[in-house]
């Protein structure tokens, strides 16, 4: 019956990672072709089935004039308007959290969890309805194609996230913890940065995390909001879109978006894991 159930797991696991990677290669395949290496019919080994190309790369890094998108600027774009607007977004996110579990609100009949599905509920309404109102909230501030325009936008955006996961986070710390910090002689903002803070670290990856992917990969707020001035990837992505689709240069750009992610998502499983395992459970 183990031998059975081993097998089991293993075949499912087995299966899930070729449905998961199955996609990545046949990017990766992809990016190396020419026009006529895709429409010549399905191949996927290079060199064998195909003769490797770096066009679909290089149009990547060429300018405009010369029939490329030049990513890199886009790219640090994305960089700076994703890692500070998630930065700000915890921030702001974890002081709203930690008020909202720690201590009790109320307006009539408008309660803490009422207050709680109120941010979350900014997750909930279609973009398309928050469109115009921050375009003319950036235009009345001038703030309208810039990189602090967007980072406004994307805070509003994803700190609704940031408090959801942090309340939830910070409800699982005992108040005791608070009551004993405040006991030995600190003042109610030490015993949120001493000791509250510290054991909600692993909800601060899992918050920042999110934010992060939010944030990077968000096409629709990009694109209404910017024209010529700025632009960021998942806009110069969609640009190279023409009568003709160049499958290799989207192949390529799309390995070069979702890398940051990767990488985020690898450092983050194995820092949270270690926090998951070490962090002493609330009693």
């Amino acid at each position: 019956m183990k031998t059975l159930y081993t097998t089991l797991k293993y075949s499912a696991v087995t299966l899930w990672s070729m449905f998961v990677i199955a996609p990545f290669l046949w990017a990766i395949s992809t990016s190396f072709k020419d026009f006529n290496s895709v429409t010549s019919g399905v191949s996927y080994i290079p060199w064998l089935q195909f003769e490797p190309s770096f066009e679909g790369w290089k149009v990547l890094i060429k300018p405009a004039s010369e029939g490329g998108i030049n990513i890199v600027e886009p790219y640090f774009n994305s960089i700076f308007v994703t890692l500070t607007s998630s930065l700000i977004s915890i921030i702001l996110g974890t002081l709203a959290a930690y008020a909202l579990s720690r201590f009790t609100f109320k307006a009539g009949f408008v309660k803490n969890s009422d207050i709680t599905f109120f941010f979350i509920s900014q997750r909930i309404m279609p973009p398309i309805v928050l469109s115009i109102p921050f375009f003319l909230m950036l235009g009345y501030l001038s703030l309208l194609d810039t990189l602090m325009g967007l980072v406004m936008v994307y805070i509003v955006l994803l700190m609704p996230i940031a408090v959801w996961i942090m309340v939830d986070f910070f409800n699982k710390v005992p108040r005791e913890i608070d009551e004993t910090a405040l006991i030995d002689g600190c003042n109610p903002y030490q015993a949120f940065y001493k000791v509250v803070l510290p054991n909600s670290i692993p909800g601060l990856i899992v918050a920042g995390m999110f934010c992060i992917i939010f944030g990077w990969t968000d096409f629709f707020f990009a694109f209404i909001l910017t024209f010529t001035e700025v632009q960021l990837l998942p806009v110069a992505i969609v640009a190279l879109n023409s009568s003709i689709t160049p499958w290799w240069s989207l192949s390529a750009a799309a390995l070069v978006s979702v890398a940051p992610l990767i990488v985020v998502a690898f450092i983050v499983e194995r820092y949270l894991s270690c926090l998951l395992y070490t962090s002493p459970s609330p009693r």
